[in-house]
């Protein structure tokens, strides 16, 4: 039956976009590639993109190309668009025609007058109730995204959340990996220069870390990058375990 034969094609294509995805590494890498997948595999799509959340901020990390980059730039800027709708209302957002949307005034006809852009269609990308960004799908024509389109594309966020989700733990991993390992070499050079403990080390990099309101690896990399002879900017002379306990606030 016809319907079984593009049932299969779409479960060989989605079959290539996992491995492809999963080939990558680095999650700005797999960000690009799922940009460029999606162009090839949905309907009516000429840029795709995605955005990230980092921290407070939301940014594009991979894209197809620059207008992407272009269109959410001016979302980010005015603070409204279906790509920040996606990720705050936990929706999908379809739009039509660019230049008429009366959702997002601010955006819609600056977006469609400076980029080129016609419809969009923007999904939020999520495993479990974690949202990590939203995919962006940009097409030059009107009303580009039909039904069709709209579930493949909604299959197509599934498989680059489970990439991106996977990508970002090995980040943290990693990340965790070298912050002990800083950590630790800051602790030793504090111990042999202080004459300290190891507990008394940690508490000197902790309060400092609260006093200048910055992450205890980046202290750490400052005790570790200081001439031994030179207490860093980050550990005031003096400061000891035990010594104004309870007073250190944040910067």
């Amino acid at each position: 039956m016809p319907g079984d034969v593009h049932d299969t094609t779409v479960a060989e294509t989605f079959a290539e976009v996992a491995r492809l995805l999963l080939a990558e590494h680095g999650v700005e890498a797999t960000l690009t590639k799922v940009g460029q997948l999606a162009v090839q595999t949905i309907q009516g799509c000429d840029h795709a993109g995605v955005s990230l959340i980092e921290g407070r901020r939301i940014s594009t990390v991979g894209a197809s190309d620059d207008v992407p980059v272009q269109v959410d730039e001016i979302q980010y800027e005015v603070d409204e668009g279906p790509c920040l709708d996606a990720i705050r209302q936990h929706q999908v957002f379809l739009v039509g025609r660019l230049s008429d949307e009366e959702r997002w005034p601010s955006f819609s006809r600056r977006a469609a007058a400076e980029t080129g852009v016609a419809s969009m269609l923007s999904l939020r990308l999520f495993v479990e109730q974690d949202t990590m960004g939203a995919l962006n799908l940009y097409s030059r024509d009107v009303d580009a995204f039909d039904p069709d389109a709209q579930a493949m594309a909604a299959v197509f966020a599934a498989h680059a959340s489970v990439a991106l989700s996977a990508e970002l733990q090995q980040e943290q991993f990693h990340e965790a990996l070298s912050s002990r390992d800083v950590i630790g070499q800051a602790k030793g050079l504090l111990m042999a220069r202080e004459g300290v403990t190891p507990d008394e080390a940690f508490q000197m990099l902790r309060r400092a870390s609260q006093r200048l309101n910055i992450k205890l690896r980046e202290v750490a990399e400052r005790v570790a990058a200081a001439p031994a002879e030179q207490p860093p900017e980050s550990i005031e002379p003096g400061d000891r375990a035990g010594e104004g306990a309870g007073t250190d606030t944040p910067g």
